[in-house]
Protein backbone atom coordinates (compact mmCIF):
# COMPACT_ATOMS: atom_id res chain seq x y z
CA UNK A 1 0.00 0.00 0.00
CA UNK A 2 2.99 2.13 0.58
CA UNK A 3 4.84 2.00 -2.52
CA UNK A 4 1.49 1.94 -4.55
CA UNK A 5 0.55 5.85 -2.73
CA UNK A 6 4.22 7.27 -3.51
CA UNK A 7 3.83 5.91 -7.17
CA UNK A 8 0.42 7.57 -7.92
CA UNK A 9 1.85 10.82 -6.42
CA UNK A 10 4.44 10.47 -8.90
CA UNK A 11 3.09 9.81 -11.71
CA UNK A 12 -0.32 11.96 -11.20
CA UNK A 13 2.67 14.84 -11.57
CA UNK A 14 4.26 12.90 -14.92
CA UNK A 15 7.43 11.07 -13.47
CA UNK A 16 8.29 7.76 -14.22
CA UNK A 17 8.80 5.26 -11.28
CA UNK A 18 9.74 1.61 -11.77
CA UNK A 19 9.97 -0.24 -9.08
CA UNK A 20 12.79 -2.72 -8.12
CA UNK A 21 12.53 -6.29 -7.58
CA UNK A 22 13.70 -7.69 -4.30
CA UNK A 23 13.42 -3.72 -2.98
CA UNK A 24 13.41 -5.05 0.35
CA UNK A 25 16.29 -6.72 0.56
CA UNK A 26 18.29 -4.52 -1.22
CA UNK A 27 17.13 -0.75 0.59
CA UNK A 28 15.38 0.37 -2.48
CA UNK A 29 11.88 0.09 -3.96
CA UNK A 30 11.45 2.77 -6.17
CA UNK A 31 13.56 4.31 -8.86
CA UNK A 32 12.18 7.62 -10.07
CA UNK A 33 13.13 9.94 -12.99
CA UNK A 34 12.47 13.34 -12.64
CA UNK A 35 9.90 14.92 -16.14
CA UNK A 36 9.96 18.16 -16.95
CA UNK A 37 7.52 19.91 -19.49
CA UNK A 38 6.74 16.11 -20.53
CA UNK A 39 10.49 15.26 -21.42
CA UNK A 40 12.26 12.76 -19.32
CA UNK A 41 15.18 14.96 -17.38
CA UNK A 42 18.80 13.30 -16.72
CA UNK A 43 17.43 13.93 -12.78
CA UNK A 44 16.92 10.21 -10.86
CA UNK A 45 16.34 9.28 -7.43
CA UNK A 46 16.10 6.03 -5.67
CA UNK A 47 13.30 5.39 -2.94
CA UNK A 48 12.99 3.17 0.01
CA UNK A 49 9.41 2.90 1.19
CA UNK A 50 8.38 2.20 4.25
CA UNK A 51 4.42 2.12 6.48
CA UNK A 52 4.19 3.82 9.10
CA UNK A 53 3.09 2.74 12.47
CA UNK A 54 6.25 0.59 12.56
CA UNK A 55 8.79 4.02 12.28
CA UNK A 56 6.78 5.94 14.30
CA UNK A 57 8.15 8.38 17.05
CA UNK A 58 6.48 11.37 18.63
CA UNK A 59 8.50 13.74 16.61
CA UNK A 60 7.81 11.89 13.35
CA UNK A 61 9.31 8.75 11.45
CA UNK A 62 12.64 6.65 12.00
CA UNK A 63 14.06 4.60 9.48
CA UNK A 64 15.98 2.03 10.47
CA UNK A 65 19.75 1.73 8.23
CA UNK A 66 20.66 -1.37 8.74
CA UNK A 67 23.09 -2.77 6.76
CA UNK A 68 22.29 -0.14 3.84
CA UNK A 69 24.13 2.85 5.19
CA UNK A 70 27.36 2.33 2.84
CA UNK A 71 25.18 1.98 -0.38
CA UNK A 72 23.14 4.82 0.49
CA UNK A 73 25.56 7.20 1.50
CA UNK A 74 27.86 6.30 -1.62
CA UNK A 75 25.78 5.17 -4.27
CA UNK A 76 25.02 6.30 -7.99
CA UNK A 77 21.83 7.47 -6.87
CA UNK A 78 20.74 9.87 -4.10
CA UNK A 79 17.93 7.68 -1.53
CA UNK A 80 15.31 8.92 0.09
CA UNK A 81 13.13 7.40 2.39
CA UNK A 82 9.58 7.79 2.32
CA UNK A 83 7.15 6.47 4.91
CA UNK A 84 3.19 6.29 4.52
CA UNK A 85 0.95 7.05 7.54
CA UNK A 86 -2.23 7.65 6.66
CA UNK A 87 -3.32 8.57 10.06
CA UNK A 88 -0.79 11.31 10.45
CA UNK A 89 -1.84 12.78 7.37
CA UNK A 90 0.25 10.84 4.40
CA UNK A 91 3.50 10.49 3.17
CA UNK A 92 6.69 12.17 5.09
CA UNK A 93 9.97 11.73 3.24
CA UNK A 94 13.70 12.52 4.20
CA UNK A 95 17.25 12.52 2.49
CA UNK A 96 19.03 9.54 3.65
CA UNK A 97 22.24 10.16 1.69
CA UNK A 98 22.39 13.65 3.21
CA UNK A 99 21.72 12.24 6.39
CA UNK A 100 24.44 9.66 5.99
CA UNK A 101 27.08 12.21 4.47
CA UNK A 102 26.30 14.65 7.29
CA UNK A 103 26.62 11.63 9.64
CA UNK A 104 30.56 10.86 7.86
CA UNK A 105 31.55 14.69 8.69
CA UNK A 106 30.90 14.38 12.22
CA UNK A 107 32.51 11.16 12.27
CA UNK A 108 29.27 9.58 13.48
CA UNK A 109 27.34 6.34 12.57
CA UNK A 110 24.06 7.00 11.58
CA UNK A 111 21.35 3.86 12.80
CA UNK A 112 18.28 5.48 11.47
CA UNK A 113 17.35 8.29 9.14
CA UNK A 114 15.10 10.98 10.84
CA UNK A 115 12.03 11.71 8.79
CA UNK A 116 10.11 15.01 10.14
CA UNK A 117 6.36 15.28 10.41
CA UNK A 118 6.89 18.90 8.85
CA UNK A 119 8.38 17.20 5.25
CA UNK A 120 4.96 16.67 3.68
CA UNK A 121 4.93 14.75 0.33
CA UNK A 122 1.54 15.60 -1.44
CA UNK A 123 0.02 17.49 -4.47
CA UNK A 124 0.48 20.65 -2.76
CA UNK A 125 4.60 20.10 -1.73
CA UNK A 126 5.86 17.70 -5.07
CA UNK A 127 6.69 20.82 -6.96
CA UNK A 128 8.69 22.53 -4.89
CA UNK A 129 9.93 18.36 -3.87
CA UNK A 130 10.80 17.85 -7.31
CA UNK A 131 13.12 21.52 -7.76
CA UNK A 132 15.30 20.77 -4.55
CA UNK A 133 16.07 16.91 -6.04
CA UNK A 134 16.69 18.69 -9.10
CA UNK A 135 18.94 21.32 -7.78
CA UNK A 136 20.96 19.10 -5.41
CA UNK A 137 21.36 16.43 -8.34
CA UNK A 138 23.23 19.31 -10.69
CA UNK A 139 25.40 19.81 -7.87
CA UNK A 140 26.03 15.97 -7.35
CA UNK A 141 26.76 15.63 -11.19
CA UNK A 142 29.88 18.00 -10.85
CA UNK A 143 31.22 16.30 -7.82
CA UNK A 144 30.34 19.12 -5.05
CA UNK A 145 26.85 17.20 -3.82
CA UNK A 146 28.41 15.29 -1.19
CA UNK A 147 30.12 18.13 0.35
CA UNK A 148 26.75 20.26 0.98
CA UNK A 149 25.57 17.01 2.25
CA UNK A 150 28.51 16.82 5.04
CA UNK A 151 28.14 20.82 5.68
CA UNK A 152 24.65 20.11 5.62
CA UNK A 153 24.01 23.23 3.10
CA UNK A 154 22.37 23.82 -0.24
CA UNK A 155 23.86 25.53 -3.49
CA UNK A 156 21.87 27.48 -5.26
CA UNK A 157 22.23 27.16 -9.28
CA UNK A 158 23.93 30.73 -9.17
CA UNK A 159 26.30 30.31 -6.50
CA UNK A 160 29.67 29.82 -6.94
CA UNK A 161 31.34 26.71 -5.75
CA UNK A 162 35.04 25.83 -5.74
CA UNK A 163 37.07 22.80 -4.74
CA UNK A 164 40.15 22.55 -3.61
CA UNK A 165 42.17 19.66 -2.54
CA UNK A 166 45.69 19.92 -0.25
CA UNK A 167 48.48 17.12 -0.66
CA UNK A 168 46.94 15.60 2.38
CA UNK A 169 43.96 14.57 0.29
CA UNK A 170 41.48 16.80 2.99
CA UNK A 171 39.18 18.45 0.65
CA UNK A 172 37.89 22.43 0.88
CA UNK A 173 35.34 24.55 -0.77
CA UNK A 174 35.29 28.14 -1.54
CA UNK A 175 31.61 28.81 -1.68
CA UNK A 176 30.32 32.47 -2.68
CA UNK A 177 26.52 33.67 -2.82
CA UNK A 178 25.45 36.63 -5.34
CA UNK A 179 25.39 39.62 -3.77
CA UNK A 180 27.18 38.55 0.14
CA UNK A 181 30.14 40.75 1.36
CA UNK A 182 31.38 37.64 2.39
CA UNK A 183 32.21 33.83 1.31
CA UNK A 184 31.93 30.84 2.98
CA UNK A 185 34.39 27.95 3.99
CA UNK A 186 34.21 25.06 3.82
CA UNK A 187 36.69 22.74 5.46
CA UNK A 188 37.02 19.18 6.32
CA UNK A 189 39.40 20.13 9.26
CA UNK A 190 36.20 22.21 11.11
CA UNK A 191 34.11 18.91 10.09
CA UNK A 192 32.50 21.13 7.65
CA UNK A 193 30.84 23.68 9.59
CA UNK A 194 30.40 26.57 7.46
CA UNK A 195 32.78 29.78 8.12
CA UNK A 196 31.83 33.51 6.69
CA UNK A 197 35.66 34.42 5.01
CA UNK A 198 36.41 37.94 3.93
CA UNK A 199 39.47 38.68 2.04
CA UNK A 200 40.43 40.82 4.43
CA UNK A 201 40.97 38.40 7.05
CA UNK A 202 43.59 36.24 5.33
CA UNK A 203 47.20 36.71 6.79
CA UNK A 204 50.56 34.72 5.16
CA UNK A 205 52.43 36.01 7.94
CA UNK A 206 53.97 34.98 10.58
CA UNK A 207 51.97 31.83 9.09
CA UNK A 208 49.01 31.38 6.59
CA UNK A 209 45.35 32.34 8.22
CA UNK A 210 42.23 33.68 7.84
CA UNK A 211 40.04 34.09 10.78
CA UNK A 212 41.66 31.92 13.22
CA UNK A 213 41.46 28.69 10.58
CA UNK A 214 45.33 28.04 10.07
CA UNK A 215 46.08 26.99 6.47
CA UNK A 216 49.11 26.12 4.78
CA UNK A 217 50.58 27.87 2.12
CA UNK A 218 48.82 26.03 -0.89
CA UNK A 219 45.51 26.54 0.93
CA UNK A 220 46.31 29.99 1.49
CA UNK A 221 47.04 30.94 -1.85
CA UNK A 222 43.97 28.98 -3.58
CA UNK A 223 41.42 31.17 -1.45
CA UNK A 224 43.09 34.25 -2.30
CA UNK A 225 42.48 33.37 -5.80
CA UNK A 226 39.11 32.56 -4.91
CA UNK A 227 38.78 35.97 -3.48
CA UNK A 228 40.05 37.75 -6.45
CA UNK A 229 38.27 35.87 -8.80
CA UNK A 230 34.76 35.88 -7.29
CA UNK A 231 35.07 39.86 -6.59
CA UNK A 232 32.82 40.70 -8.99
CA UNK A 233 29.97 38.51 -7.44
CA UNK A 234 30.16 39.91 -4.17
CA UNK A 235 29.27 43.39 -5.36
CA UNK A 236 25.45 44.08 -4.09
CA UNK A 237 23.08 42.88 -6.15
CA UNK A 238 20.63 46.27 -7.95
CA UNK A 239 17.30 46.11 -8.39
CA UNK A 240 17.58 45.59 -12.38
CA UNK A 241 19.95 42.59 -11.91
CA UNK A 242 16.79 40.77 -9.67
CA UNK A 243 14.47 41.66 -12.58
Amino acid sequence: MAVNEVRALLERHGHIVQEVDGGNDHGEDLHVTFVQNDQRTADSVAVQVKGGVSTRTRRGHRVRVGDHGGNWRDGSLPVLCVVHDPERGGLFWANATRQLRRAEALRKTLKSVVVSRESVLDDASIGTFVQSMRNSLVWERQGLGRWADMADVEFAPNDIVKPFENECGEPMIFWQRRGEPFAVLLHHDLDWEPVRVQERMLRFDPIPVIGSVILDSAEAHWLMGCFQSTEWWRRPVEQSDLA
